[in-house]
C-alpha cells in the first residue's frame, strides 16, 4: 500500500561537497604539518599529523557510510545500507575515544617528563590548523544536529580545533615563560572536553546499532497516540527502530472490531508518527477483537 523508496539525493549532495572540502583541507594541513614537524623537528608536529591523518580517514568513513545510505534498496538488502551510516557512526566515537587515550598518555608523559619550549613554527603551524579544522567543523555545524554520522565527523573537527588552540595557547605561553607545565595540563582539559563531547556520540551509535528506540521519541507517548485513533482499542507488539541515522521504523499490531476506515485509519496514523515522532516508515497489522479476520482468518499487515 506505500512506496518504501524515497529520494536521498538532496541529502547525500549537501554533505557530499562538504565532506569533499573538510577531507581535501585536512589532508593538505595534514601533509603542512608532517613537512615543518620534520623540518623543525618536533615530534609534537609530527604526532599531531598523525593524528590529524586519522580524523581524514575518519571523514572518509563517515563520507562513505553517507554516500551508500543514498543507494536504492534491493531484493536482497530491502532496507539498502542505511545502516552504515550507524555504523560508521560508532567507530568514528571509538576512534575519537582512542585519540582522547592517545593525547591522556601524551599528557601524563610530559607532566613527568616536561618537553621544549614550543618555537614559533609550532604556533604558526597550530593556528593555520584552528583556522582550517574550525571551518571545516563549521560545514558540518547545521547537519549534526540530527544525524550522529554527520555529528561524528563534526566532533573530529571540534576535537582538531580545540588541539590545534591549546597548542597555539600552551606554546604562546611557553616561548615567554618556564611553565612546562602548560602544555600536559591544557592537553588533560582538551581530552577531558574531547571525551565528553564523544560520549554521547557513543551511546547514541550503539543504542541505534542495536535497534534500541532512537533518542527524541517516547514510545510510551507513541503508544498512547495510537490507541487514541478512532476506533482502535488497544495497541501492541510495538517495536521502533533506527533504519539509518536519519530514519526510523515502526512496526505495530492494532486491535479494532471491524475493518470500516481501516485505510483512513491508516494514513492517519502514518501521518501522526512521521509529523510528531519523526517516523517514516509505519507497518500496521489489524487485528480484530473478536478474535478472527473476515474471510482469511488472520490478519494481514498493512503498511504505511
Amino acid at each position: 500500500m506505500h512506496d518504501h523508496s524515497h529520494d536521498h539525493s538532496h541529502h547525500f549532495d549537501t554533505h557530499n561537497r562538504s565532506f569533499a572540502i573538510a577531507v581535501i583541507l585536512n589532508t593538505v594541513f595534514v601533509l603542512v604539518e608532517a613537512v615543518y614537524g620534520a623540518l623543525s623537528g618536533s615530534l609534537a608536529l609530527l604526532a599531531d599529523a598523525g593524528h590529524n591523518l586519522s580524523d581524514v580517514m575518519g571523514l572518509i568513513l563517515a563520507w562513505a557510510a553517507s554516500w551508500l545510505a543514498s543507494k536504492a534498496a534491493t531484493y536482497g538488502k530491502t532496507y539498502g545500507l542505511k545502516k552504515t551510516t550507524i555504523l560508521a557512526a560508532l567507530f568514528n566515537a571509538l576512534i575519537l575515544i582512542a585519540a582522547v587515550g592517545g593525547i591522556t598518555w601524551e599528557a601524563i608523559q610530559r607532566l613527568t617528563n616536561p618537553a621544549d619550549i614550543a618555537g614559533l613554527t609550532i604556533v604558526v603551524v597550530a593556528g593555520i590548523g584552528v583556522l582550517i579544522n574550525g571551518a571545516t567543523m563549521m560545514l558540518f555545524l547545521k547537519g549534526q544536529k540530527g544525524d550522529i554520522n554527520i555529528r561524528g565527523a563534526f566532533l573530529h573537527m571540534a576535537a582538531d580545533t580545540a588541539v590545534s588552540v591549546g597548542v597555539v595557547i600552551s606554546g604562546t605561553i611557553l616561548m615567554f615563560t618556564n611553565l612546562t607545565w602548560i602544555d600536559p595540563i591544557v592537553s588533560l582539559v582538551i581530552a577531558a572536553v574531547i571525551f565528553f563531547g564523544t560520549w554521547q556520540l557513543l551511546k547514541d551509535s550503539v543504542n541505534l546499532a542495536v535497534d534500541a528506540v532512537p533518542k527524541g521519541i517516547d514510545p510510551s507517548a507513541v503508544h498512547e497516540q495510537l490507541e487514541n485513533l478512532p476506533g482502535v482499542q488497544s495497541a501492541h507488539h510495538l517495536h521502533i527502530w533506527a533504519l539509518s541515522t536519519t530514519e526510523n521504523a515502526l512496526t505495530v499490531h492494532l486491535v479494532k472490531s471491524d475493518p470500516e476506515s481501516d485505510d483512513q485509519i491508516i494514513s492517519e496514523a502514518a501521518a501522526m508518527l512521521k509529523e510528531h515522532f519523526g517516523i517514516q516508515h509505519t507497518t500496521i497489522q489489524w487485528e480484530r477483537s473478536d478474535g478472527h479476520c473476515p474471510n482469511t482468518g488472520h490478519c494481514a499487515a498493512q503498511h504505511q
